[in-house]
């Protein structure tokens, strides 16, 4: 497959600084993708705050995904993967280059006769352990109430409950910069808590493998499943929008725990504010913006050194300018 021969240079198309950029959308030649520009991302993230991306594709396929970063790397401009846009604050002047969703590629296939799972990048995985718990497997049953794609868990090392994502990943496929795959191990991404070799890193996560245990009580895994679930709806704030979890928890200390003890529940810069239900949650009351909530980040950050002589690191991916 080759790019539209027609497609407009995009090379001096930006809207940062007051510049005018293409209206025009972008077919990439042989594939139902394309390009658009100025594409609002607040809607598409958990804090619902951000200006737009530049350029912006949605590919449906892992080939598509290819000749969608082969046509960011033609254009010279940088690319960024968004998933489910849980984990992430996205700059109020939004995100330059080219923005490649995840959010179709979701297809996931279940070995029965061994437990296995490969999922896209863009599975939710949520919706991962609510099928292996219907089928009596063992292994996902932490991960139901992280609104998170497979790729963001990943990158990130996702988990609850005491366990993450690296107690079942068996491998990774990833798209180089170049444009070549490799298939990465847990070795590989050298997983340590909330992080990976992958962050900061170009590789894209295309699809993974998990494995879990088969033969198991599905009554019983469905009720841990389903109590993790509750659990966390009854103790995390989900009437307003948020990214989840805004700092890792500095062991042996819980990051909320810290906040709550100095009174900074309630605390809030314009729109955002730090919930009053778990103090490790900033919530968007509104009409709050991506600076409004960096701000309350600082500011957390700030008071608890100030106190606990312990800095909070951000769980939360900034995207953009800020």
């Amino acid at each position: 497959m080759t790019l539209s021969s027609d497609a407009p240079s995009t090379k001096k198309l930006y809207f940062y600084g007051g510049k005018s950029f293409h209206p025009s959308p972008i077919s990439l030649k042989g594939t139902d993708c394309i390009v658009r520009p100025h594409v609002p991302l607040a809607p598409l993230t958990s804090f619902r705050v951000g200006g737009p991306a530049e350029w912006y594709i949605a590919p449906r396929t892992l080939e598509d995904l290819q000749l969608s970063v082969a046509w960011a790397q033609q254009q010279s401009l940088p690319a960024t993967v968004l998933g489910a846009g849980s984990n992430l604050l996205v700059s109020d002047r939004g995100i330059p280059g080219l923005v490649i969703s995840t959010r179709h590629l979701r297809h996931n296939n279940l070995h029965p006769d061994n437990g296995q799972i490969i999922a896209g990048a863009g599975e939710p995985i949520a919706r991962l352990a609510w099928k292996a718990a219907k089928r009596g497997w063992q292994g996902l049953e932490w991960a139901v109430g992280i609104p998170g794609t497979i790729g963001g868990c990943v990158v990130m090392n996702a988990g609850a409950h005491q366990q993450a994502i690296a107690d079942c990943l068996t491998d990774v496929l990833v798209l180089n910069p170049d444009g070549s795959l490799d298939l990465l191990t847990p070795e590989d991404l050298q997983f340590s808590y909330r992080t990976s070799i992958l962050q900061g890193d170009r590789k894209l996560v295309l699809q993974a493998t998990l494995q879990l245990t088969p033969g198991g009580d599905r009554t019983e895994i469905m009720a841990q499943t389903t109590h993790n679930l509750h659990q966390r709806k009854e103790t995390q704030p989900y009437h307003l929008p948020s990214c989840g979890s805004v700092f890792r928890n500095p062991y042996p200390h819980s990051a909320g725990w810290l906040i709550e003890q100095l009174g900074l529940k309630g605390y809030q810069v314009g729109g955002a504010q730090v919930a009053h239900r778990h103090a490790n949650f900033i919530l968007n009351c509104g009409d709050a913006t991506a600076s409004d909530i960096l701000n309350v980040i600082h500011h957390v950050q700030e008071k608890v050194e100030q106190h606990w002589s312990l800095l909070l690191h951000p769980e939360v991916k900034l995207m953009g300018d800020f």
